[in-house]
């Protein structure tokens, strides 16, 4: 079926559910419904049991007064400075407004409430110390529409996501600043509005709140799943392109797939089938005598496409692990040990989203030259110069590509491995991060690329379609050419094409394009049936 191919999970089909954390692993359309402020969220009471008893073993060091990091000394290069006992609170706010040094823009909405929600996750877990009381914050903050101002660039992604968890742990002790219903005002006011009491911070709780990866995990996993939504949908942009280019279906016969057996590639190949099954434009046997073979744009769609969805989904794999991981340091167990470690240190999710940016790449380069087929006169079997309507007199889409290219070009570039870069912080003591925060944003930024990209090869492809008239596409194609119809209008004559272009990339960045999609082939099967 079309809807499986299109990988319609099962967490979609419990969007009215609400979401109880508990430390466990989160799936990323949780995580997005959340973040969109879809879903409540609730606190399991047997964390909560957890919590306390951890929680006691801290307040056991401190009635105790044995020297623990975090607990009774400073932080970072400052841990062999013992504090007094009368100073372990104030302790604590010190660290929270010492290391909001967050600059630049402000993270969205979205991956702000998806931060609080996994750090909240992080502390139900148990291993962090803190009171149920932090955690429950956080769900309050979330429910109640709070959204805390935190800058996106200051992160080095260890010891965790420092300055931006600290901006989060800022508000909640009812400083700093938020949007609440719209507005922008101080945190305390946004508080009282919500009937929400600021926190008063104990021992090791302001560094339960900034020490981990949850920022840079938040902002990877929206990235993320955009990405491997956008890798669906270029399959059926692509379909439209090859269709439209009298391209071979032989090439995407399940036997090729099925002597290479990379899943990605056989589900590509799958869809690629789907969408063209019932086209009227299909090569013929008199072209197929003079032309062979097809590029490999067009033949190797499934191959590239394949190994992108593999790259995707390893990528979620690594970031769906961390969102049930305890990555504060020290870290307090039930049996009141208490040990120092690294897990806050960003390096597996720096490297997969650097992998899941060079696959975004390879996604784009493939779609750049099949545009690039679909508008050359010399390459495009037939079609009108650039799709213009009357070419000469108008353009077309000639610099539709142009755009293409240069947000490629920007691609290769934030392609760069952030993962492999190190400066050390702290006096040395932090002597290797991971740079997971820079990897994480320029994920998002090349994801937004892609989706642009994506969405000129799909107004390309449709434009194209008009073109081989009275011949149409499968009825599945000729779906997806409505949707698109539905935002960008036919290309009659010249006109400014940079917000039908948004226009587009908003339908697919907001995920209403795949959906208006399984939707109408849904209904459509009814029909039939």
């Amino acid at each position: 079926m079309i809807v499986d191919a299109l990988t319609q999970t099962p967490s979609e089909q419990k969007e009215s559910e609400p979401l109880l954390i508990s430390g466990q692993v989160i799936c990323l359309e949780a995580i997005e419904r959340a973040a969109i402020g879809r879903d409540k969220v609730s606190l399991c009471p047997r964390a909560c049991e957890r919590m306390r008893r951890t929680r006691a073993v801290v307040d056991q060091i401190v009635a105790e007064g044995r020297p623990v990091y975090g607990v009774s000394t400073g932080f970072g290069r400052l841990c062999d400075f013992a504090i007094s006992p009368d100073d372990l609170e104030e302790l604590q706010l010190n660290l929270v407004r010492s290391h909001c040094c967050g600059v630049g823009p402000l993270l969205s909405k979205a991956e702000t409430r998806a931060m609080m929600l996994l750090r909240a996750n992080v502390l139900a877990i148990g291993n962090s110390g803190a009171r149920p009381e932090l955690a429950l914050a956080l769900c309050d903050f979330l429910n109640a529409g709070i959204w805390p101002e935190v800058p996106s660039k200051g992160s080095v992604g260890a010891s965790g996501d420092l300055a931006p968890l600290a901006h989060i742990a800022l508000c909640l002790i009812g400083e700093g600043f938020c949007v609440f219903e719209g507005v922008r005002m101080p945190t305390v006011e946004a508080m009282r509005y919500a009937g929400l009491e600021p926190l008063q911070l104990r021992p090791k709780e302001g560094l339960s709140l900034i020490n981990g990866t949850q920022a840079l995990t938040a902002v990877g996993a929206l990235a993320v799943l955009r990405l491997e939504r956008l890798t669906r949908l270029a399959d059926i942009a692509a379909s439209l392109t090859a269709d439209s280019l009298r391209g071979h279906s032989s090439p995407f016969d399940p036997r090729i797939h099925d002597a290479r057996p990379h899943r990605g590639q056989g589900e590509s190949a799958r869809l690629l089938r789907e969408m063209l099954e019932g086209s009227e434009i299909q090569v013929t046997n008199d072209q197929a005598a003079r032309r062979v073979q097809d590029a490999y744009s067009l033949r190797c769609i499934p191959q590239v496409h394949g190994a992108v969805r593999g790259a995707v989904e390893h990528v979620r794999g690594t970031v769906e692990i961390e969102t049930g991981s305890a990555t504060d340091n020290p870290l307090v167990f039930e049996d009141g040990s208490v040990r120092s470690g690294g897990n806050f240190h960003g390096a597996p999710l720096a490297m997969a989203y650097d992998y899941a940016a060079i696959a975004a790449a390879s996604l784009v380069g493939i779609c750049e030259r099949r545009v690039e087929r679909l508008l050359n006169p010399d390459l495009n079997e037939g079609l009108p110069a650039f799709l213009a309507p009357t070419p000469g007199l108008s353009s077309g889409l000639m610099i539709a590509h142009v755009t293409l290219v240069a947000l490629l070009n920007e691609i290769k570039v934030l392609c760069s491995p952030a993962s492999i870069d190190n400066l050390p912080t702290s006096a040395g003591t932090e002597d290797h991060v991971s740079m997971g925060m820079t990897a994480a944003l320029k994920l998002r930024s090349i994801v937004e690329n892609a989706e642009r990209c994506i969405a000129i090869e799909l107004i390309a492809a449709v434009e194209a379609l008009e073109h081989r008239r009275p011949l149409r596409t499968g009825h599945r194609g000729r779906a997806v050419a409505e949707i698109v119809r539905s935002t960008v209008p036919p290309l009659l004559k010249d006109r400014v094409l940079s917000q039908d272009i948004e226009n587009l990339a908003e339908e697919i960045a907001l995920d209403r394009l795949r959906k208006d999609f399984l939707k109408s082939t849904e209904l459509r099967q009814e029909v039939a049936a």
